[in-house]
Order: C-alpha cells, then sequence, then structure tokens
C-alpha cells in the first residue's frame, strides 16, 4: 500500500506544488507537478489517487473565479443558540450555494461576536443574494445576517503543507495586487464546457490527459474543450488546478494537517483599503486576503484574512507581524480581532443558473 499521508515526504514534495501553485488552464497538469515537485508523473497521479481515495486530500479539481460567475458574499449570522447546530446542518446539506460552512467564535465577547455562524454564499448573476440570504434565514431561524461582498482579493490559495514552516513576517518583497470582482457573463457553449472542467476527479480519473473524458462529457472535441478553457483561462475565469487536502479533520491515521483556523479582521481607514490589503495579503501565511465591508455591527471592519495552523499561539505571532508590518508602514488601524473556526465543513459553491433556478423552485414549493 502506498503512504497517504501528508507528510510522508514523497507526498509532501508533491502537495507543496499541487496544493495552489498549479495557476490556470494547463492542459497535462499532472505532468506539470511532476515536473515542479521533481517526482515522476505516474507516482505523482498514483500518489494523488491513493490520498483522494484514502480522505487525506478531500477534493482535486479545477478551480474557478467564481466570484466573477456568480454575486458571492461571506455572511454572518446571528442564530438563537438552540438552533445553531440545525442552523449548520442545513446550509450544508441543503444549500448547494452555500460553500463553507463554520461556526466562529472569539476569546473574549467583542463586536459581533454574537455572529457565530459564517458561511460563503453564492448565486449565479441575475439572481438576488440578499433574497437567497432571507431565504436561508427563514430556512434556519436566523434573527439577522450581515452580507459581506468582496470588492477586491488580495491573496487566494491553499498551500498547508509548504506553509507549516514559515516565519511569522515572512512575506513578499512587494505589496499584494488586488484582483477586482468584474463580471463575466458566459455563453451556453462555455458553461457547458465549465461544468465539465469544474467537476471534481475520482481516483480513477487520476490519469494521463485528463481532459479527454471531460471533452466527451461537455459534447465538444478534446481541441476545442482547451481552446475554450484556455479563453476562459484569458478571461479570468479559471483559478488553479488544485488538491485539496483534508484540513479540518484528522485523517484515518490520526494525522491532522491543521487545527486552528483563524480569521483576521483589521478596521483601515476609508481610502486606504487597497493599501492596506496589499500589505496584509503580502504574507505568506495567508491563504485569503479581502477587501469586504463589515459595517457596524463589526466595527468598520474592511480587511479581513484567513490563516490555518496546529499552533494557536504561532498564528497569533502571525497576526502580531502583520500588525506590527501595518503600523511601519503608517497605516491606522482602528479596531482588530481575530475569529476562531470551530466545527467546519467545507464543499464547492454550485455556480449554475439553471441548478439555481431548480432549486430555488423547489425551495419556494416547500
Amino acid at each position: 500500500m502506498l503512504p497517504v499521508e501528508h507528510n510522508d515526504s514523497i507526498n509532501a514534495k508533491i502537495l507543496a506544488i499541487s496544493e495552489d501553485k498549479i495557476e490556470g488552464f494547463v492542459r497535462e497538469p499532472f505532468e506539470e507537478i511532476a515536473r515542479r515537485s521533481g517526482v515522476d508523473v505516474d507516482v505523482v497521479m498514483a500518489r494523488i489517487a491513493a490520498m483522494l481515495h484514502a480522505g487525506t486530500i478531500r477534493r482535486v479539481r479545477q478551480t474557478l473565479l467564481a466570484t466573477n460567475l456568480a454575486d458571492g458574499a461571506l455572511v454572518a449570522w446571528k442564530v438563537p443558540p438552540d438552533k445553531i447546530d440545525n442552523a449548520f446542518d442545513w446550509m450544508f446539506q441543503c444549500d448547494p450555494f452555500s460553500g463553507h460552512v463554520v461556526l466562529r467564535s472569539t476569546d473574549a465577547a467583542t463586536a459581533g461576536s454574537d455572529y457565530k455562524l459564517w458561511t460563503t454564499v453564492k448565486v449565479p448573476h441575475g439572481f438576488s443574494l440578499r433574497q437567497h440570504a432571507e431565504l436561508l434565514a427563514r430556512k434556519v431561524g436566523a434573527e439577522h445576517f450581515r452580507i459581506m461582498p468582496a470588492k477586491g482579493i488580495f491573496t487566494l490559495g491553499v498551500g498547508h503543507v509548504r506553509r507549516k514552516t514559515i516565519a511569522p513576517g515572512s512575506k513578499a518583497n512587494e505589496p499584494a495586487r488586488m484582483i477586482p470582482v468584474q463580471t463575466v457573463d458566459l455563453s451556453e457553449p462555455e458553461w457547458e464546457v465549465l461544468l465539465a472542467l469544474k467537476r471534481e476527479f475520482r481516483s480513477d480519473e487520476i490519469q494521463a490527459t485528463p481532459w479527454a473524458a471531460r471533452a466527451n462529457e461537455a459534447g465538444v472535441p478534446l481541441e476545442e474543450f482547451y481552446r475554450v478553457a484556455e479563453e476562459l483561462n484569458a478571461r479570468k475565469v479559471i483559478g488553479r488546478f488544485s488538491t485539496f487536502l483534508e484540513h479540518v479533520k484528522p485523517s484515518a491515521g490520526g494525522v491532522r494537517v491543521t487545527r486552528f483556523n483563524a480569521l483576521f479582521h483589521w478596521a483601515v481607514p476609508p481610502g486606504r483599503e487597497i493599501e492596506a490589503g496589499g500589505e496584509v495579503g503580502r504574507h505568506h501565511i495567508l491563504t485569503h486576503c479581502y477587501w469586504r465591508e463589515a459595517g457596524r455591527e463589526f466595527k468598520n471592519v474592511n480587511i479581513m484574512a484567513v490563516a490555518h495552523g496546529t499552533d494557536k499561539q504561532l498564528l497569533l505571532e502571525h497576526k502580531g507581524a502583520i500588525d506590527r508590518h501595518l503600523q511601519a508602514k503608517g497605516i491606522p488601524v482602528s479596531y482588530t480581532n481575530v475569529f476562531w473556526g470551530g466545527r467546519s465543513e467545507i464543499k464547492p459553491s454550485e455556480i449554475s443558473p439553471v441548478v439555481y433556478r431548480e432549486w430555488l423552485a423547489e425551495q419556494l414549493r416547500r
């Protein structure tokens, strides 16, 4: 049997590349992982398939820049304590448009600490994000919610394996550049290719020329599939080809990739969000960094970032280093906080307009 833990030496080499280093659309992604990791391609495919089958890797898929394909937001929910577990279950099991579903807490009672349920929500263009949230609120008995769409993206990746050894304060030589959120409209043939492209890989699909079967699924020749995918890539619709580790739960062997999930909050002066986000987002520990407006409930926080780790104190040291960097750059911070992730489930958000219409009709009938 092949080793399936993430900390096996060969698996770690593969994962250091396959988690978040294969940007855009690549015709032969496993060959590219092999080339960049220095591991033979047959070994790469066998190890990824084995880790996927064992649950060490929870999914292998082509990610999309879904913020350009659907209206999305981070949503904080205020739910009565006796309803919160059922609300969590409903969001995860019954709403295909909710992606991350996380229970969060703070170390002390602070602004917004009574918003304990946090989700990412996306609805296809042409549908209302607020109406969707209102429907969810009725379903789960939420008392209030705060919708926080991304106004800009500074960091978006995973890379838990390579981030394990990053020292507090480690950062890029230049500030992160903000990726603006913009609307991209697709034709029906492009949607056919995109939906086939984004479907998760089964372990038996980890093989050379993996897109051939997806081209058949989309009903187009392989070269046409490549052409459309590469055009979508040029239009900033395609994200990364990624292997996502199971970082919430321990593996079958009891090994954890991470233990703590920290959502960092900063409130900076209006007009300095791009500057502040660039300075925060350049720090290597972060997997996500966004400009989001959290409003008065959260003391006007407008920069949010996520970091993962196995040591809570070390994550706080990382945040301290970012705080000192902002101070050194002369960027005032009127308020900052950390929301810690607890119970968590993650699934890709559905973005198909066809699926949304069907789901909405079903919910309105109930």
